[in-house]
């Protein structure tokens, strides 16, 4: 049984902003994956819960007319590894969703979920961080638009207002156009398992297929928040597209992290693994994206 004391339903965005409003001390449910935890094991027993589930225009993916991909928040983890829009631009986003808990969990959990509970290892979240992914909020005063940098404060608060929800994740056409990425998960099994280190890549070459133009990289339980390895990312603009330089830029990731000794692993491990990811990574985008240098690590 769970514990809650009132649930209201949203008819719409609007409808939920109002109801939060209303109830200041409600929490927003969505697929329920986190949530309905929290209450089962007394974190937010006789809580009050304000139901965006049945809000169909927040479920999706589409392109915007200025070319930015839209996902919706309640877009499922399984919508969005099959999406084809997803799949023909950002694949990896793809990738890392399939990562997360088993098919029952992809099927209920949501993206804006993911992203929502302000964790770590929240395994879109690196990959949303590297193409520089915005949040369009929904609040009392209308659409706020947030950076996805911004949008996560520290280790598992974000920057919604109480009266805000998160309606949709946008992709900027610049931040993916020509870009090839990947994304690598470890953890101590295949499924169903939160990740010791998450680390996902994107790279856009040159014309001639032989320099690295532009790289993204960006780590999940890597620090309190999803982080960008900007040094690494620095490392590797204008160089050759090639082993070493992917090696260079993996190396230049401890300059850019501070993960913590937890339970699951020690700080040093985890550096040793982001460095290895980084490599393995930024190794794979360019493969993907068609360097023309020998690429053996």
């Amino acid at each position: 049984m769970y514990d809650i004391k009132e649930i209201f339903e949203a008819e719409n965005p609007a409808h939920a902003v109002t109801l939060l409003q209303e109830h200041p001390e409600a929490k927003i449910i969505a697929g329920g994956s986190d949530v309905l935890i929290e209450i089962r094991d007394g974190k937010l027993a006789g809580c009050t819960l304000v139901s965006i589930q049945k809000i169909d225009e927040l479920r999706g993916v589409s392109i915007d007319a200025n070319g930015s991909i839209r996902i919706g928040a309640l877009t499922s983890f399984s919508h969005v590894a099959s999406d084809p829009v997803i799949l023909k631009y950002i694949p990896v986003l793809a990738e890392a969703v399939q990562t997360i808990g088993g098919p029952q969990l992809r099927n209920i959990g949501t993206i804006g979920g993911n992203v929502c509970n302000g964790v770590t290892s929240a395994d879109s979240a690196s990959t949303l961080l590297a193409f520089d992914a915005v949040m369009e909020y929904l609040g009392t005063n209308g659409i706020r638009l947030v950076p996805i940098g911004e949008h996560y404060v520290t280790a598992g608060k974000t920057s919604l207002a109480h009266d805000e929800i998160l309606q949709a994740i946008l992709i900027p056409k610049e931040s993916y156009e020509n870009c090839f990425g990947n994304y690598f998960k470890y953890a101590m099994r295949n499924a169903l398992d939160i990740a010791t280190l998450g680390c996902s890549a994107n790279v856009r070459l040159s014309a001639d297929k032989r320099s690295i133009e532009r790289l993204r990289l960006a780590f999940g339980v890597a620090g309190p928040v999803p982080m960008r390895a900007s040094g690494a990312e620095k490392t590797a603009a204008g160089k050759a597209a090639n082993a070493e330089t992917a090696a260079a830029a993996a190396q230049a990731t401890v300059n850019d992290i501070n993960p913590r000794t937890s339970w699951r692993a020690s700080k040093e491990f985890r550096l040793h693994l982001a460095q290895e990811l980084a490599k393995r990574t930024i190794t794979e985008s360019l493969k993907r994206a068609g360097a023309v240098f020998s690429l053996t690590i």
